[in-house]
């Protein structure tokens, strides 16, 4: 409509004019052509991309998904992205509803997976515990805001790693990883899946405001290059229900088959068969058997590397989740300037790739951004015996590369 652009366009000149005579910027810049691979791309944010993750798991492995979900900032999205492909949908009435009818779906045969964040994370931890017992997967998404409580709903933070390492009762340990950008949230939910099928298990995924929020422009894969996701159906072979494979994996029995029925529920099992057991030897084996059963899955897992710099030197940066960008650009602006830097992202949370440690000792220093209080400094020391420097930011907003640079040269 004529009216409508050229009232658009005189707003905008007016807007230029104004911008320029006040000089609020005495800097001027200018943006270069990015020459990229060829190929379709799209603009997405984070939870689109866990979205669409999700969606491409599902259809290579041939299985459906169920999303339940209670309407909480800034995770809501990802409910609206996921309808739009006709994927089955629940509002539950709560967080714990949520979480229990995604288990009933996995029950079923179906991939369960529901969203929240730090509230609803507190109270989807029993539920956690009871899939984690029954050995079925699940994928529980959390896109972190700033806390405790209801907290700011609006601002980014880190501040809930000890809550998936931690939160639950008894010895529960279950897969975390955490997407370091918006493109590569696709990726992250995608594994996550695999894990959670292949490996029969619920995994946490680590997202944040910012990641949720912010774009990125994405590369289109193709469904053929993604990994093959292997769904473990072959229990008709199998005298028992809780039989497994011989990576000590369950087989994936859906109801109403003879032969296989077992009791359902969160008290301990007896091994092969799924009976209720009390006896003690039978508890001491499970929870080791279910704990040896998560910590293989590290043979699946891309092996540690160093993200940028050296192998040695004199520090090294580690960081997780939404801090990779401005981490990333100011140690390529400090291995300029000359300094002895390197950084190393970590993207497989629990457990750690191999190659880690190796990485660790290589270096004199260790610096931790984060933003939170210090939650995976705790843990490397607590792993690696060792104390690294800390760097944290518990302003509802994340570093920016100035942040890191004048750590930097405090630190050396």
């Amino acid at each position: 409509k004529e009216n409508i652009l050229k009232y658009n366009l005189k707003i905008l000149k007016f807007g230029y004019f104004f911008g320029k005579k006040k000089c609020f910027y005495t800097e001027k810049f200018r943006i270069f052509y990015y020459k990229k691979k060829s190929g379709r791309y799209r603009n997405l944010n984070g939870n689109e991309g866990i979205s669409l993750g999700m969606i491409a798991a599902c259809k290579k492995a041939n299985i459906n998904m169920f999303y339940s979900w209670y309407p909480i900032t800034p995770a809501s999205e990802i409910f609206n992205n996921i309808s739009k492909y006709g994927i089955k949908t629940f509002q539950a009435e709560d967080e714990i509803s949520a979480i229990t009818s995604a288990i009933g779906a996995s029950y079923s045969g179906n991939l369960g997976v529901t969203g929240t964040s730090g509230p609803g994370m507190s109270l989807k931890q029993e539920g956690l515990g009871l899939c984690f017992m029954l050995e079925l997967p699940l994928v529980v998404i959390n896109v972190q805001r700033a806390g405790p409580s209801t907290g700011l709903p609006t601002k980014t933070e880190q501040s809930d790693l000890m809550q998936a390492f931690y939160g639950r009762h008894g010895e529960c340990p279950i897969p975390i990883l955490a997407s370091k950008s918006p493109s590569n949230c696709f990726y992250i939910s995608f594994i996550a899946c695999k894990i959670a099928i292949e490996y029969m298990t619920p995994v946490i995924i680590l997202s944040d405001g910012y990641l949720a929020n912010s774009y990125e422009t994405w590369k289109l894969p193709k469904c053929k290059d993604l990994n093959k996701i292997k769904v473990n159906y072959n229990y008709k072979n199998n005298k028992l229900p809780y039989e497994r494979n011989k990576n000590g994996i369950r087989f994936w029995v859906p109801p109403g088959n003879r032969g296989y029925e077992n009791i359902i529920g969160g008290l301990e099992k007896e091994n092969l068969t799924g009976n209720v057991s009390s006896e003690e030897e039978n508890h001491e084996f499970m929870v080791k058997y279910r704990h040896n059963k998560i910590n293989k899955i590290k043979k699946y897992l891309p092996f540690q590397k160093i993200n940028i710099g050296k192998k040695k030197g004199k520090l090294l940066i580690l960081s997780w989740g939404s801090t990779y960008g401005c981490i990333t650009e100011a140690v390529k602006k400090l291995i300029i300037k000359g300094y002895s830097v390197s950084s190393m992202h970590i993207e497989y949370i629990y457990p750690f790739p191999n190659g880690i440690k190796d990485i660790i000792y290589n270096f004199d220093k260790i610096m931790i951004p984060e933003i939170n209080n210090g939650q995976l400094s705790n843990i490397i020391r607590d792993k690696f015996l060792i104390y690294p420097i800390a760097l944290n930011k518990i302003k509802g907003i994340t570093f920016t590369v100035s942040d890191i640079i004048n750590k930097v040269y405090q630190v050396l």
